[in-house]
């Protein structure tokens, strides 16, 4: 589990299809301490959960390397990954860590596309756009993660939301490089889809 709180920004390194393409495995470059990444730790990349497979440090960058599937590959933005691609990086959450932004399963449900930016002093807005399945979840106020981050809802008409991105998580994430057109990684509030199925039962 997660909690869509980044705790760095990592970088691809190296890509190569293997299994006639249906797996890539990634090496990624990051600040963390090569002591603290063991084989088979969980680490969310732009929201994505995958497992580390080996690590090491090589001229003091610290790597690791993990595997995405084909159906990580089909779903999310990890198809369009390439070398050089910045990606969100946080650890799995452990018992006493804070809960600074909510709970994060690091499953992507998906992507939505970017509508528009809109800049403001310090700050930026984007309108979105993602499937009616997935819009049903998406509430105004409500919780949402974004390539790996937390954010909050602000507003939504039919299958398009908005996110006001403060200054802070432009600073510490990639979501200041984001532009209209490019889609980004989506997770629905585990809340929000508890809650639907809830009712769906009744």
């Amino acid at each position: 589990m997660f909690t869509g709180i980044v705790s760095d920004i990592g970088e691809i390194e190296s890509l190569k299809p293997v299994a006639q393409g249906q797996l890539h495995r990634l090496r990624i470059g990051c600040r963390y301490d090569r002591a603290t990444i063991a084989d088979g730790a969980s680490i969310a990349c732009n929201g994505v959960c995958l497992t580390v497979v080996a690590s090491g440090v090589e001229k003091g960058t610290t790597w690791f390397d993990v595997d995405a599937a084909a159906e990580t590959l089909g779903m999310t933005t990890a198809k369009h990954w390439v070398v050089g691609t910045r990606l969100n990086l946080e650890r799995a959450l452990k018992i006493g860590d804070e809960l600074g932004g909510h709970i994060v399963a690091g499953h992507a449900d998906g992507v939505a596309k970017i509508l528009s930016r809109e800049n403001l002093p310090d700050m930026a807005r984007f309108t979105l756009n993602t499937t009616r399945e997935l819009a049903r979840f998406i509430a105004p106020k409500g919780s949402i993660t974004l390539d790996g981050v937390s954010l909050t809802v602000n507003t939504v008409e039919d299958t398009t939301f908005s996110v006001l991105i403060i200054p802070h998580t432009l600073k510490v994430t990639t979501l200041a490089s984001w532009q209209a057109d490019s889609e980004v990684n989506i997770e629905v509030d585990l809340m929000a889809r508890y809650a639907a199925r809830l009712t769906e039962m009744k």
